[in-house]
């Protein structure tokens, strides 16, 4: 699955504190960031009805059902096709198909990582070791 490696550098007091809550999370300082960055998009994006009430359909799923869709290979299928015409775009123009299936796969890949991101965040609410889905990738 591809992986996206991000270096931050945080002063001692925000680390510390990013530490604490890790701790008190059980998880690891990098599982305790991705979750705080999932749960920071704003309340007022608007978003497709339809993946408003997928996203809220969430919440009644079990917690093996969120697993599966934490884990979810589709977005790393989605990423590897985007990544190939990203590639493409930057040695030679895209054909207009090419073009629209660009903007399809990145609607697509968007909507994978938020219902990834939903249910790893419901999960962590519920208690749950999410920490596991960032060493995985």
């Amino acid at each position: 699955m591809s992986r996206q490696t991000l270096t931050v550098q945080l002063p001692d007091r925000l680390y510390a504190w990013l530490r604490h809550r890790a701790q008190q999370a059980n998880c690891t300082v990098e599982a305790e960031l991705v979750d705080l960055v999932a749960t920071a998009m704003p309340e007022d994006v608007e978003l497709p009805g339809e993946l408003n009430l997928e996203l809220a359909g969430l919440e009644h799923l079990e917690d093996r059902t969120l697993w599966q869709a934490a884990r979810s290979p589709l977005a790393a299928r989605i990423a590897r096709r985007t990544e190939n015409l990203h590639r493409k775009q930057q040695r030679e123009e895209l054909t207009e198909a090419e073009t629209q299936d660009l903007a399809e796969l990145i609607r697509r890949y968007e909507r994978a990582m938020l219902i990834r991101a939903r249910a790893a965040a419901l999960l962590k609410q519920r208690g749950d070791d999410v920490s596991k889905l960032v060493r995985a990738g």
